[in-house]
């Protein structure tokens, strides 16, 4: 949802580079599996939930500037309003705050892991997390791409960029409430 609503409100260069962001985040979340610090954070409420909500927050933040930003008189300054380093800044953050991707590198991908015959584990771990890196780009790429050429068609107006701002920062804002409240809160 986070790639789909950059790339509608900002282009296709925007999601691009947002998905850059994303899986560079990803790197956080298997260095992480790799030392066993995503053990720590699924074993720890208290760090599982700092991580969760430090994240909820930031896409609330994120909503919120994208609902208060004002729409210039066309759309291709609509589409200048954040740097490529913003963008790939903010797919960054969005991802190594989300301790759901922690739970998925801990939990999944080592039941993939062949600890007794296939050479080191670690190694392995990361070829797998290598492959799910790929994977991703490559989806999450697509919906990039798909969701510029949607908007591109459906941007007209200087009044349906407004609308599509406060449609945009709704779901940035609801994806921070929905981390918020989904997953573990027990100590």
């Amino acid at each position: 949802m986070y790639i789909v609503a950059r790339s509608s409100s900002q282009g296709r260069r925007a999601g691009l580079v947002s998905v850059a962001g994303i899986h560079t985040g990803t790197l956080v979340h298997v260095a992480a599996a790799v030392l066993g610090l995503s053990a720590v954070i699924v074993a720890s409420a208290t760090a599982f939930n700092v991580v969760k909500y430090a994240g909820a927050a930031y896409l609330i933040y994120m909503g919120v500037r994208t609902m208060m930003t004002r729409i210039g008189p066309t759309s291709e300054q609509r589409l200048m309003a954040r740097s490529n380093r913003q963008l790939y800044t903010d797919g960054f953050v969005v991802n190594a705050l989300n301790p759901k991707t922690a739970v998925f590198f801990l939990a999944f991908v080592p039941q993939f892991v062949d600890a007794d015959g296939a050479g080191s584990a670690t190694l392995q771990l990361l070829m797998l997390s290598a492959v799910f890196v790929g994977l991703g780009l490559l989806t999450d790429g697509t919906w990039a791409l798909t969701a510029a050429f949607i908007a591109t068609r459906l941007r007209r107006s200087d009044a349906k960029l407004r609308r599509e701002g406060l449609v945009t920062g709704s779901l940035y804002i609801g994806l921070g409430l929905m981390a918020a409240v989904t997953g573990r809160h027990t100590a």
